[in-house]
């Protein structure tokens, strides 16, 4: 799968007049290296350079390195060899990003497991993954890991609390958690302390770990169906690397990423913590989404003017855009860039934010089998593809497939099927051969993945995504796309989040239903009857919604995806729809 990735030049998205960045190449040389040599390669050229930031703390790139061979070294001794999964259950903290790059320095598997997890998903993930070992935190164990240990034994167990590596006093640490300021719990006998591993001399074993090698296995599918784990290599996770690296070319001293998305997501793996490492930048790392304020507060306080990276979900800038104070921060003057991603970015709210705060918002495209980035809005001053999800990552491929057969490139303009191809595309999904069939073709010596995105490309190769092939609604015939309605619904100047998906009905097949969060100070301004009559009036018959339900929030994934198929599912007149 390590060919050369190299896309015809030809191809129109490379044309200045499609919006291609100069500053960035068309084509890269990916090394055939480990991810923990991206790492170790960095501390060499950045030593003494800040790497993380994690509760008022700096940890640079020659600290981090010597934590991870000594993490590596201590799980080794404790039996830990290459091929072994360790999970993960940590929110975004020094520990995570340490323990993910030592089992990289092991071949280890490493698979994030989202600490909001209920003990039977846990338990799921360990057994999809095969987990020996797990590193967690301490107030983490009575919950997620005593309910599941009969059934599923941990060879090695791992704990660690929160601000093991912080720059607290023992006092402060002590008073914080008679306070309850601080989460802990009871380290089990016979378990191994986080620190007793750091203070291991860092002489970990010599191991060949190829680019070929499986590097983590990301969860996926689980607000559509049965969870699966997408199986990255080393080689998809370098890659991935030198792509945004290049997209984004900040780099340089000081630059930094904002790191609010769970690091167990791709989203966050890839952009806020693998980027990183590789680019010098230092990641500013929240262990749970604070509130609008602080980040704000935070950003502006040490962020680098200009220099300043954030990826997130959309309802994260949604809430920038709406909170009341934002002009009292130069968040402006902090931010160079920030991509929207985890989900669409709904027109209205990219315009909100960016009147709110003056900086530019593009949108990004991926899924976790693609490590996840697939493309992105050029970061090109003045360039704007407002309702596209922009171009493909350097070495990236891709095309609009027929939708019945899968077997005819559509011309542009025409609907179907999203397809990619590059050298990011996983290896396919962990014991699940033919799942992985479905979803990886081999055409012409190409990797084809098939995204389950239906949109259409136009004439410069760019690409409009309608939704998702499973949530198309049928009404009366028409196709009618979920996101479309969302869009439209929420340019009423009364409405701040819109869900939309199809349910059963007698007459039309399906009627469309939409759920809405009203603005602050709209509540009881209109009525769902008024704002069924405005839709009347500004959406196409066939779009318009035949239910409104008015709510307090959205249900959302810990990355801020809306579950459209949560609120689906939980409606009285769902009857088990696909």
């Amino acid at each position: 799968m390590e060919n050369d990735y190299r896309v015809d030049e030809s191809k129109p998205w490379f044309s200045a007049e499609a919006g291609w960045p100069a500053e960035v190449p068309k084509h890269l040389d990916f090394p055939k290296i480990s991810l923990y040599e991206v790492l170790a390669e960095s501390a060499k050229k950045y030593e003494n350079r800040k790497a993380v930031w994690f509760l008022d703390t700096f940890m640079t790139f020659g600290e981090l390195h010597r934590h991870v061979l000594s993490v590596a070294a201590g799980l080794a001794e404790r039996g830990i060899r290459k091929g072994d999964v360790v999970a993960l259950v940590l929110p975004n903290s020094f520990q995570y990003v340490i323990s993910y790059y030592a089992c990289m320095r092991l071949g280890a598997i490493p698979t994030g497991v989202n600490p909001t997890y209920k003990p039977g998903e846990v338990l799921h993930q360990f057994k999809i993954a095969g987990v020996k070992a797990v590193i967690v935190l301490d107030s983490l164990i009575e919950p997620l890991i005593q309910p599941i240990q009969q059934e599923y034994p941990i060879h090695q167990l791992v704990v660690t609390n929160v601000v093991d590596l912080v720059k607290l006093s023992p006092l402060k640490k002590w008073l914080g958690k008679k306070l309850g300021k601080i989460p802990f719990g009871t380290v089990p006998q016979g378990a191994t302390r986080f620190l007793d591993l750091v203070r291991t001399k860092p002489d970990p074993p010599e191991v060949e770990v190829l680019s070929k090698d499986v590097a983590t296995y990301i969860m996926t599918g689980g607000t559509t169906g049965v969870p699966k784990a997408a199986v990255l290599s080393h080689f998809n996770c370098v890659s991935q690397c030198y792509q945004l690296d290049h997209w984004i070319y900040m780099g340089g001293a000081g630059a930094c990423g904002v790191g609010v998305l769970p690091l167990f997501h791709s989203f966050a793996m890839s952009c806020v913590m693998n980027l990183s490492i590789k680019a010098g930048m230092w990641m500013m790392l929240f262990p749970k989404p604070p509130d609008v304020e602080t980040l704000l507060k935070t950003i502006c306080a040490i962020g680098e003017d200009r220099n300043t990276y954030y990826c997130g979900a959309e309802v994260l800038f949604q809430r920038i855009a709406d909170f009341p104070g934002t002009d009292k921060y130069p968040i402006a003057r902090k931010l160079r860039c920030c991509i929207s991603g985890a989900g669409p970015l709904h027109r209205p709210v990219q315009e909100r934010f960016e009147q709110k705060t003056g900086a530019i918002i593009v949108e990004g495209y991926g899924l976790s089998e693609a490590t996840p980035v697939v493309c992105s809005g050029p970061l090109t001053e003045g360039v704007r593809m407002i309702g596209k999800i922009g171009l493909p990552m350097p070495g990236t491929d891709w095309k609009i497939m027929d939708l019945e057969t899968g077997t005819k490139e559509m011309a542009p303009n025409e609907i179907g099927e999203l397809w990619v191809s590059g050298p990011q595309v996983m290896m396919g999904y962990l014991n699940q051969p033919l799942e992985t069939a479905e979803t990886i073709r081999k055409i012409d010596g190409k990797r084809w993945l098939l995204t389950g995105d239906i949109g259409h490309m136009d004439e410069l190769g760019r690409v409009t995504l309608s939704d998702r092939k499973k949530q198309l609604i049928k009404v009366r015939g028409y196709s009618v796309f979920p996101k479309e309605v969302e869009e439209l619904v929420g340019g009423n100047p009364h409405v701040s989040e819109v869900a939309a998906a199809g349910l059963p009905d007698e007459t039309s097949g399906e009627a469309i239903k939409v759920w809405v969060v009203l603005k602050p100070g709209s509540a009881g301004k209109v009525t769902e009857e008024e704002l069924k009559a405005w839709c009347k009036e500004n959406i196409s018959h066939y779009k318009v919604p035949k239910y409104i339900e008015f709510r307090d929030d959205l249900p959302k994934t810990l990355v801020g995806k809306v579950m459209r198929r949560h609120l689906q599912e939980a409606d009285p007149l769902y009857r088990g729809k696909e």
